[in-house]
């Protein structure tokens, strides 16, 4: 059967637990809202049997462009858009689930240039970010001074790089594992820190190497991630936000968080040509 024209095609890389929640939603509310699903595909398709219909199922991703999606969703790992985000701005609108892959800087620009190029719209989701759309206004209009990020988890909920977490033990408490630049932080918690990643670009005018980040491990954060955010402005200027964000153990992300991206794939209705916050 033919697809309706009228709806809005969405593409879905990756089917964690994001990527199911997408889905579903797309699959029982999207032809409500405008939106239908063109495919999803997963590095391991087998996962998708039984869950998605089989004419929906890509099997190879480099094959994407024979379904003409209006917008590609990716919400697997910044390798996928490290590896096929200048490919997707070619043919439709793209949408970053993995955005602390644009703290590579060539390929931050390499996006931005292709959006511009190809009129297509490069969507960072805010996600767990409260506040995303102040920031960038702020950083707009030349006022944002400074920003910073702490990100607290049970030690369950992160997936790092190398053994920074290897030897945590339960009821040991609060533990600093880094503090630095976000630039520095993505690619030793490229899981992890995508609230951040949002952070550095809405903060355009600071970029990743000039926002501060730090994770921090705590055993007594059983039932939530927190999400605390610092913006300093001109004048004694300041805002602290804290977020308590809801999550099982072992989880990389906040149930609060799933219905951000959904909110964010509702808006996106092409905006031509440039990076948008959503």
């Amino acid at each position: 059967m033919a697809a309706d024209s009228s709806l809005l095609q969405i593409g879905v890389v990756g089917f964690g637990h994001l990527g199911q929640y997408l889905v579903e939603q797309i699959l029982k509310d999207g032809p409500a809202l405008g939106l239908t699903l063109g495919f999803v595909w997963n590095r391991n398709s087998d996962k998708l049997s039984g869950f998605v219909p089989s004419e929906l199922i890509l099997g190879e991703l480099s094959s994407f462009v024979e379904r003409r999606c209006d917008v590609i969703v990716e919400v697997c790992h910044p390798q996928i858009v490290k590896e096929f985000g200048l490919q997707f701005l070619s043919q439709s609108h793209f949408m970053v689930g993995s955005p602390s892959a644009l703290a590579d800087p060539d390929l931050n620009q390499k996006l931005r240039q292709a959006a511009q190029q190809y009129g297509r719209t490069l969507y960072v989701p805010s996600g767990a970010l409260w506040g995303g759309q102040d920031i960038q206004r702020l950083n707009d209009s030349g006022m944002l001074k400074a920003l910073f990020i702490r990100m607290s988890k049970h030690p369950s909920c992160f997936r790092l790089a190398g053994d920074v977490l290897t030897d945590w033990t339960e009821g040991e408490g609060r533990r600093v594992l880094f503090r630095g630049s976000v630039a520095e932080l993505c690619p030793l918690a490229p899981n992890n820190v995508n609230t951040m990643a949002a952070a550095a670009v809405a903060a355009g005018t600071l970029g990743f190497t000039a926002v501060q980040g730090e994770i921090v491990s705590d055993t007594a954060l059983r039932d939530y991630h927190v999400v605390e955010v610092e913006v300093t402005g001109p004048d004694g200027f300041s805002v602290h936000t804290v977020r308590r964000n809801p999550a099982k153990l072992g989880a990389v992300t906040g149930s609060a968080t799933y219905n951000s991206f959904w909110n964010s794939l509702l808006i996106c209705k092409g905006h031509g040509g440039r990076v948008y916050l959503c």
